[in-house]
């Protein structure tokens, strides 16, 4: 393949409501002009698993990330899982490395700079920012911000322009504007406005470069909210542990509540009564087995419960003070089968592209490229 710079855009919670609603002059023009297309995402529809799935172009079942956190049972806790050590296949950074092209991740989470921080060859993450990059690029805002995403696509532009010796540079931006505004609110119209302005500037600015873009997860409005490990034990069925797959360090944003839960048993002659008394609850639509689950969303076994949980397109789980909880009419979030509908873009590449049939999820973005 040829050394063309490439940019990829990684556009947390960005599903296709958001572009069918607001008028983007810069994105609309690379979606008619260049490649485009309609894609769906990796389950669970939460961040970590689909960064993952996208910047190695793999299924969690190849590449070892199953969600935001997993329960180790030896410890008998959840742990993060935001450490490379867990990635089982290489990423596009690696992959980058191997043909002699340096790269740099720009995010605005530092967990995600804790999954590739050793596979590129410069890492900014904006809520983490060391004293020389303010120095260089100036004071980004608040992880809880609109701002702050504004921030990572100067320091793109900045790149772009002088520093021609960095060939890939992937910038993942924070899904917490989408989860504060719906597309129909004035604040998205101006984040997404904003953001098209600045992606048409770095174009502008890296004529020769390339765009890639998709986003992990979409996002809904969501109503009703279930303790499930709660719900278990008040009947009599306590759970060996109970995870929102969602878990991370950004509970504003979600209350680390997820459209899908993990159910661990105590032991399999539970099974048969946890899926009783979980199906009977108002918005599950389906429990399936961890068999199941492997064979249908490609996931690995080992970090997954014994019981896979699926909510309906406006139930949550999570850990709360009650079994049951009403939400916010504002309350936005992801996490169910409900958040997938998602672009994937690909403007001014000059070599060739795999054929239209061979992008069906947000991973097939980047699994073809620097091979």
């Amino acid at each position: 393949m040829s050394k063309q710079r490439i940019v990829v855009g990684m556009m947390d919670g960005l599903d296709m409501e958001y572009l069918d609603t607001i008028k983007l002059p810069r994105l609309n023009r690379m979606m008619r002009n260049g490649f485009f297309t309609t894609v769906g995402g990796v389950f669970p529809s939460v961040t970590n698993v689909n960064n993952v799935s996208i910047a190695c172009g793999a299924w969690p079942k190849d590449h070892g990330i199953s969600a935001n956190s997993f329960y180790n049972k030896q410890k008998g806790k959840p742990e993060y899982m935001n450490s490379g050590a867990l990635i089982r296949c290489p990423t596009i950074f690696e992959r980058a490395r191997k043909n002699g092209v340096k790269s740099a991740l720009l995010t605005s989470k530092k967990k995600t700079l804790e999954l590739f921080q050793h596979d590129v060859d410069l890492g900014i993450a904006a809520e983490a920012v060391t004293e020389a990059q303010i120095e260089k690029y100036g004071l980004p805002a608040d992880i809880y911000s609109k701002e702050i995403n504004y921030w990572l696509w100067q320091v793109a532009i900045d790149i772009l322009a002088n520093e021609p010796h960095i060939g890939l540079i992937y910038v993942h931006i924070t899904d917490y504007p989408m989860h504060a505004w719906g597309p129909e609110e004035t604040e998205s119209f101006n984040h997404l406005t904003t953001l098209d302005q600045l992606i048409g500037d770095a174009m502008d600015r890296a004529p020769d470069a390339a765009f890639f873009a998709t986003a992990d997860h979409g996002m809904n409005y969501k109503t009703r909210c279930w303790d499930l490990e709660k719900v278990l034990k008040n009947k009599g069925v306590p759970a060996r542990f109970v995870l929102s797959p969602e878990r991370d360090y950004y509970v504003v944003h979600h209350r680390n509540f997820t459209g899908c839960s993990w159910i661990w048993l105590n032991s399999p002659e539970d099974q048969k009564r946890t899926i009783d008394i979980v199906s009977a609850l108002e918005g599950v639509e389906e429990v399936i087995s961890r068999e199941q689950a492997v064979d249908q969303y490609h996931l690995i076994a080992d970090h997954i419960g014994d019981l896979i949980v699926m909510g309906d397109r406006r139930t949550m789980f999570g850990e709360m003070d009650m079994e049951f909880e009403e939400l916010p009419p504002t309350y936005r979030a992801h996490g169910s089968l409900y958040e997938m509908n998602l672009p994937l873009l690909i403007w001014n590449y000059n070599d060739p592209i795999p054929d239209q049939s061979e992008f069906n999820y947000n991973l097939d973005l980047t699994r073809f490229l620097y091979r």
